[in-house]
């Protein structure tokens, strides 16, 4: 069977990414070998809703999961293959309870990181003890070379060997076009229900090259990008809503 990349952490304008859904499928079907993306929004699934709903519609050759980043009073928690948003700044067991119960798989991103809200290892210690049914983990991610997941990557990988036990991913946790695709997650097949499928039977591998540098995205960009995220990500937190097209 084939090996298949997949990039399952990117943000797009509809939060605080600098790119809009179009440039990123543009991008992925035109500079990268990726088979499956997930658009993973602050607070907010309905960017990866649009996403997928345009690459069907266009045929791209890859296809898209609609995930979010949630921020729970535990720290951030991806949810995959989502059809709504779970809610925000509530404890992480209701976030793993409300994704699990709709269909979704949920991935603890940037473990360990002390550079953005992130799971520590209390919690993960926690919950992959307790090891209860729709309350925990279906994968970490290991692989996150950007600047909230790189420095802290290789701690959580030892504790994952050692206790956690679970599946690894990678994600670039891309808020700049030149990042997608610079984490991803290989697994068995092609299309995003034999990544579904990977990640529930534990066959997946989490790899990651070189982050772009900050003179390589453009150090106006990367200030734009600070900003920018200063005022959407909270306006998503509260209930605000922008557009989920080209913005």
């Amino acid at each position: 069977m084939p090996v298949a990349k997949a990039d399952l952490h990117i943000h797009t304008r509809c939060s605080d990414g600098m790119a809009s859904i179009e440039q990123v499928l543009e991008f992925v079907e035109r500079q990268t070998g990726l088979d499956v993306i997930a658009i993973t929004d602050h607070e907010d699934a309905r960017g990866g809703l649009r996403a997928r709903e345009l690459a069907a519609k266009r045929g791209y050759r890859f296809e898209v999961v609609a995930g979010a980043e949630i921020t729970t009073l535990n720290g951030h928690l991806l949810g995959l293959f989502l059809e709504s948003t779970p809610k925000s700044f509530r404890r992480v067991e209701r976030t793993l309870e409300a994704i699990h119960s709709a269909g979704g798989l949920a991935i603890a991103p940037h473990p360990l990181s002390w550079t953005t809200r992130s799971l520590s290892k209390r919690t993960l210690d926690r919950l992959c003890a307790a090891g209860e049914p729709g309350i925990t983990f279906d994968a970490i991610e290991l692989a996150n070379p950007s600047p909230a997941g790189a420095h802290a990557g290789r701690k959580a990988a030892r504790h994952n060997a050692s206790a956690w036990r679970l599946p690894a991913t990678g994600g670039s946790d891309a808020h700049h076009l030149k990042c997608v695709g610079t984490g991803w997650t290989e697994f068995p097949g092609k299309s995003a229900e034999d990544l579904r499928a990977a990640i529930l039977e534990g066959t997946v591998a989490a790899g990651m090259t070189r982050y772009p540098s900050l003179l390589e995205v453009g150090l106006h960009r990367v200030a734009m990008q600070l900003a920018w995220g200063y005022s959407a990500t909270p306006r998503k937190i509260l209930g605000g809503s922008r557009g989920h097209g080209k913005g």
